[in-house]
């Protein structure tokens, strides 16, 4: 697997930081997929072998946690909230407008390589919903016409 020298560097900075070994789990498995996009089984099992573990310890924690990814995903990260509040706001109907805008199904990455759409539990902002994440930017208070706002600024800056 080929890791970038400063993830490396991270890396070799944060095991010590625990201890034990598989303590740095999680920080390693952070730093891999900042640098690979997701986590490949090549990048856990190089991660299992780094810490001491066996690969199936650090597969149980990468399917836990929602945050780690198992297949690439696109440029950018929409999330459209659809716990109770915001689905009553009207949230399954902001995903259906990221998914025409797009051409692309939950979970999947648009043909371009642009975006992964998909729903979150929870984006802990239940009184202003619909919300949507899109990388690491909140937006809150989203209908239809805000959605395609927002696909319209992430096109237009692809280009």
């Amino acid at each position: 697997m080929n890791l970038k020298s400063e993830t490396l560097a991270e890396i070799e900075k944060v095991i010590p930081q625990y201890p034990q070994k598989r303590s740095a789990l999680l920080p390693v498995l952070h730093a891999v997929q900042a640098d690979q996009g997701y986590l490949s089984d090549e990048a856990m099992e190089w991660v299992a072998a780094k810490l001491g573990i066996a690969p199936v310890n650090v597969l149980e924690v990468a399917t836990f946690y929602p945050y780690f990814r198992r297949k690439p995903f696109g440029k950018h990260h929409i999330r459209v909230c659809r716990t109770l509040s915001c689905a009553m706001n009207g949230s399954y109907s902001i995903l259906d407008v990221f998914k025409e805008e797009f051409g692309v199904a939950p979970g999947e990455v648009s043909k371009d390589g642009l975006v992964t759409i998909e729903f979150a539990e929870c984006l802990a902002s239940c009184h202003t919903g619909p919300n949507v994440l899109v990388d690491e930017t909140l937006y809150q208070h989203v209908d239809a016409d805000k959605a395609r706002e927002i696909a319209r600024k992430i096109k237009a800056e692809a280009k």
